[in-house]
């Protein structure tokens, strides 16, 4: 509940990454200049040097204990390598064809291949509805005509948002079989399925457990059967723990400038983030999917299915990178690459196909640091340095005198926020805001907002709703109603793909801030009222000489005792209990401070009526009626804002 206590906001060094989610890929800002002699990319004592110094920096710099890269070309592998360590107390080294790392959302990739090999069957088409396949306990909430579909749970263009409590759990037993999981925490279809994009775990969890539905085995086992054993993936497994759990890197999160390792999470959304693999076995996926399906004399898919992974599905904008099934577009230094990324707490990787150049490259790090971004951008300034004329300089620019560029200007919420649970209260630590300059606009990331603050973006116009980043090139593309409104950003932070919806003007987080302070205070005045001021009576003189507070007022005073301390224990408490462990379900004591605004909202109702009744009693001054009204008119407001925020009624 940051909004509500700015002052815990905890420095970066210590705040705790998301449990599970897809980091952006920032690749440290625009490319470098083409040196006169490109390396070429073939000499692999020169690839070894070159890498070792990018590496061997990272860990020395502590951006993370240790990691894996593997580099595959023309079908084979070209390198892979460990650096640091696996485990910093057992002083483990990584080994590139022996460490186990979890992939977290690389996981992903394999779902959709399994997917993809159901459709080469004849046992499910992409373009169809998933509703019949989900069986009676798993129910999608679609109150759209259009349908949710393989293929737009394969863009995550269905309509989904995310769920954020609940999705992990202490130990194996506590995990739960996808159809238990999935009746109670799959997010409901919040906006019409095909035309945005918003990412969600949940998404490709719900297409792992059609794919066990449909196949008719567990997903574990069937992703074991069709990918990992045909490409010799003999280390990796989605199983938790893997059975070689001897050789996982241990995970690691940085507090007070130590690397400080973390529990291993259980995941419930397994098809999502559960896959733990080695560097060369990862090696092996990615030569499958740039030979057209076959790794040595094994096949997964045909040709024709790999390409259909890769084709573009999905644009938020023509001039935007797109979505593929699984595979994600972007361009460096003037190159279609394809990928995905992934992040869990402890561990961040990397996939990165470059499929005209038959290359791949699988990064990963035993700590939520993002060294992949580094090793990226030097691997292309140096072996794929840009070209003179790049794909975005062909955009001319745009007086900017030329626009309106006030109606761009607000804030904006990440679509993809809980909208529908209490963590809805984490929306605002994505916002972004836009402000107009001379030259264009500017995005804004507020330090009180983002874990990591970035620097100012600035955008010039190179079309009525497209906008090029001067430092990088990137393009954010954005989209209005017929009445000339902007709705969204598209792609306005980091080279991914994103959108932003703008927010009005009632739902500013500041504005909210600024109404809960006041009725803070002013619930200081209740809470003198009754119990405070009696109190103090009590303690100056004897009991029998001070007149019993009236009801009315105990209620006043009861209500806003219920909303400060719900105000500052909610807060306090997950600061002080970890609020990343709500991943394993809502703790005793939430659930106990969630009752309280609840008993505080149905007192309030009674409040209305005695304010009311107030004004028709001779006996109550002028001054105690305003101050009724005004605890009233705090109580309603308050209120009001935890419905917002998803705060009343347990929903979790």
């Amino acid at each position: 509940m940051l909004l509500m206590v700015p002052a815990l906001a905890k420095p970066a060094d210590v705040v705790p990454p998301p449990v599970e989610a897809e980091p952006a890929l920032d690749l440290g800002g625009p490319p470098a200049a083409a040196s006169p002699t490109v390396p070429e990319l073939g000499d692999r004592g020169e690839f070894s040097a070159f890498m070792d110094s990018v590496l061997n920096q990272a860990v020395a710099d502590q951006s993370a204990p240790g990691a894996a890269v593997a580099v595959v070309r023309d079908g084979e592998l070209f390198f892979a390598k460990g650096y640091g360590y696996a485990d910093l107390e057992q002083q483990t080294p990584v080994d590139a064809e022996k460490t186990l790392f979890r992939v977290a959302s690389i996981s992903k990739l394999f779902t959709a291949t399994a997917t993809m090999q159901l459709q080469e069957q004849g046992l499910l088409d992409l373009d169809e509805a998933v509703s019949p396949y989900l069986g009676d306990q798993v129910q999608l909430d679609n109150p759209f005509d259009e349908p949710v579909t393989f293929a737009r749970l394969l863009t995550h263009t269905d309509g989904s948002t995310k769920r954020r409590i609940g999705l992990a759990a202490r130990t194996e037993a506590e995990l739960q079989p996808l159809q238990t999981y999935l009746s109670d925490h799959l997010p409901p279809i919040v906006y019409p399925p095909g035309e945005l994009f918003s990412y969600s775990s949940h998404s490709i969890t719900l297409l792992g457990y059609l794919v066990q539905r449909i196949a008719g085995q567990p997903f574990i086992d069937y992703i074991d059967e069709h990918i990992l054993q045909p490409l010799e993936m003999n280390r990796s497994s989605f199983a938790q723990p893997p059975p070689q759990m001897n050789d996982l890197a241990t995970g690691y999160q940085k507090q007070g400038g130590q690397f400080q390792p973390v529990p291993y999470l259980y995941l419930n959304i397994g098809p999502a983030a559960a896959l733990s693999a080695t560097a060369t076995d990862m090696a092996h996926f990615m030569i499958a999917h740039l030979q057209g399906g076959q790794y040595q004399n094994n096949r997964i898919l045909q040709p024709e299915s790999v390409a259909e992974m890769q084709r573009i599905h999905f644009r938020s904008h023509p001039q935007l990178p797109g979505t593929g099934y699984g595979f994600r577009e972007r361009r460096v230094n003037g190159l279609r690459v394809i990928g995905h990324l992934g992040s869990l707490r402890g561990y961040s990787s990397s996939l990165t196909l470059m499929p005209e150049q038959n290359i791949g490259i699988f990064i990963v790090s035993n700590s939520f640091s993002g060294v992949h971004s580094r090793v990226l951008r030097q691997f292309f300034d140096r072996y794929f340095p840009p070209p003179p004329d790049s794909a975005t300089a062909e955009l001319s620019t745009i007086d900017p005198a030329q626009l309106d560029l006030s109606r761009f200007v607000g804030t904006y919420r990440d679509l993809e926020y809980p909208r529908h649970t209490i963590m809805k209260l984490t929306a605002p630590l994505a916002h972004i805001v836009i402000r107009q300059r001379q030259s264009g606009l500017e995005i804004q990331t507020p330090s009180l907002f983002f874990f990591t603050p970035l620097p100012n973006s600035q955008l010039e116009p190179v079309g009525p709703l497209l906008f090029r980043h001067r430092d990088d090139g990137t393009l954010t593309a954005f989209a209005a109603d017929d009445a000339g409104r902007i709705l969204y950003a598209h792609n306005p932070v980091f080279a991914k793909m994103g959108t932003y919806t703008k927010i009005a003007w009632y739902e500013n987080l500041w504005l909210h801030a600024a109404l809960i302070a006041t009725a803070a205070l002013v619930f200081l005045s209740g809470l003198w009222v009754w119990p405070l001021q009696p109190l103090w009576r009590r303690l100056r003189h004897r009991p029998g000489h001070i007149p019993p507070t009236p009801l009315v007022w105990r209620t006043a005073g009861g209500v806003s005792a219920l909303n400060l301390v719900f105000l500052i224990g909610f807060p306090l408490s997950f600061w002080l209990y970890g609020s990343w462990k709500l991943a394993y379900g809502m703790p005793w004591f939430g659930f106990a401070l969630l009752v309280l605004p609840i008993i505080a909202t149905v007192l309030t109702v009674a409040m209305v009526a005695i304010a009311l009744w107030s004004y028709a009693q001779k006996e109550w001054s002028w001054i105690r009626r305003v101050h009724y009204s005004l605890l009233t008119l705090a109580a309603v407001l308050f209120a009001v804002l935890m419905g917002y925020w998803n705060v009343l009624g347990f929903q979790v």
